[in-house]
């Protein structure tokens, strides 16, 4: 007789990553053996009471996680550094916890023990419907946070979290770091500011649909690099390899080999860090180094990847599958050489991931255009069930001319936009003229 509890006692793996398809894979197959269901009439457990509650042979503990999580912090940062910059009068930050998880971490870290001011924290209360809002930390749905960043009162550094916390969006004055730009930036400067990478880092890895400046740190430091597919699982079986020690996505995603997820407060923490230490010798009531100087100083050093992703969300799943077959189709008939508008194809593909720690494949990862200035141009379909499909379209565009670094990223790719538009026929074959989410 099998019994779920029997079945399911693989679980996550030893370092907490999200379970790789080998993992995920024997789980469903053991769900295919059950037969039988046990269930433990056991009393209500205060949750609120810190300890182990025993009921026979079975315990309970309920733990701290704010309590451990800083003290993983303390180990990865230095907090005499951060508090003794937090806490000078001509600095200020502002934490939009979105009403949902990071609320009372922002509170013990930023304000208990880095010294922010308490209206620092903004809708830091957790609620069940995240305060009628969408816990998204992006340009649309953080518009409150946004919109203060952009006016004459934004401070000097604004984040924000998301839902479950392991996502975030950095912000200067009137100023966007773009999350390609941000895990590149903390990668270049992690081993001067960050006491936990001062030995160096082991290497680095992006998302395939992530911009390329990363690739670019990784060059220049002589650091081993990955392209892996979407998804954390790929970057956790390189960190237990000892392979990566900072890694990020596009979709707003940073994290470090200090735990296997990624980790919405350790990058606002990087930004803290980079902002503290450059900013160590400079007298209070003078110029500070700013968000918006740290992301021209590597600019300047390693040129810039202009990188946009348009979300056509809520498609009919019908008509989203339709223009991928289509792209593929694009694809099959466009070999290097191939002209679209004035960029020149290197290559096109679906692209394909082997593991180089356990071999495994992850096939259809994403429909990709390669032109020989090594702009890029992405195409991703998810949720194709019956609430409707969401169409991902990535663009970037690479360039060295020191007189463009400060473009609008949209002007910058409007012609590969364009490119993306024409090729896709999106329009056409959605209904859409615009974008639900431009990030």
């Amino acid at each position: 007789m099998r019994t779920l509890a029997s079945s399911l006692t693989t679980g996550n793996e030893i370092a907490g990553e999200p379970a790789p398809e080998k993992i995920t894979d024997k789980i469903y197959g053991e769900t295919q053996e059950i037969s039988t269901l046990k269930m433990a009439d056991i009393p209500d457990v205060d949750l609120n009471k810190l300890g182990v509650t025993k009921f026979g042979d079975f315990e309970i503990e309920i733990v701290d996680p704010i309590a451990d999580y800083l003290a993983t912090m303390k180990e990865v940062f230095d907090f005499d550094m951060l508090k003794k910059f937090v806490t000078r009068p001509d600095f200020s930050m502002v934490f939009d916890s979105m009403h949902a998880v990071t609320g009372p971490y922002a509170k013990a870290i930023f304000v208990d023990q880095l010294g922010a001011k308490p209206d620092s924290i903004h809708n830091g209360t957790p609620l069940p419907d995240f305060g009628g809002g969408h816990p998204d930390p992006n340009l649309t749905y953080a518009h409150d946070l946004v919109e203060l960043q952009w006016s004459d009162k934004g401070a000097m550094l604004g984040a924000a979290s998301d839902g479950d916390g392991d996502r975030n969006m950095v912000l200067g004055k009137k100023f966007f770091v773009s999350p390609s730009d941000s895990v590149a930036m903390i990668a270049a400067n992690a081993q001067a500011c960050i006491p936990y990478f001062k030995g160096g880092l082991k290497g680095v890895a992006r998302s395939m649909p992530t911009g390329g400046a990363l690739d670019r740190v990784a060059k220049k430091l002589n650091l081993e690099f990955f392209e892996t597919p979407t998804g954390w699982k790929f970057f956790g079986n390189l960190m237990d390899a000892g392979k990566c020690s900072i890694c990020g996505e596009e979709s707003f995603g940073t994290g470090a080999d200090h735990i296997r997820e990624k980790d919405g407060i350790f990058a606002v923490l990087c930004w803290l860090s980079m902002l503290a230490y450059k900013n160590k010798d400079v007298p209070v009531g003078e110029k500070l180094v700013s968000v918006e100087d740290i992301a021209t100083e590597f600019w300047n050093t390693y040129g810039r990847n202009f990188f946009s992703r348009y979300d056509y969300e809520n498609c009919k799943s019908e008509d989203a599958e339709k223009m991928m077959s289509h792209i593929r189709e694009v694809i099959a008939a466009s070999p290097p050489g191939t002209k679209f508008g004035n960029f020149e194809l290197a290559m096109a593909d679906d692209f394909e991931y082997t593991d180089p720690i356990d071999g495994s494949v992850a096939k259809k990862q994403g429909l990709r255009f390669v032109f020989t200035d090594g702009s890029r141009i992405i195409f991703r379909l998810s949720g194709t069930g019956s609430a409707g499909a969401t169409i991902r379209m990535y663009i970037e565009q690479y360039t060295d001319d020191k007189s463009r670094l400060k473009e609008d990223a949209q002007v910058a790719l409007k012609d590969i936009i364009k490119v993306a538009l024409d090729l896709s026929k999106l329009q056409e074959y959605t209904g859409r003229d615009k974008p639900t989410v431009i990030t």
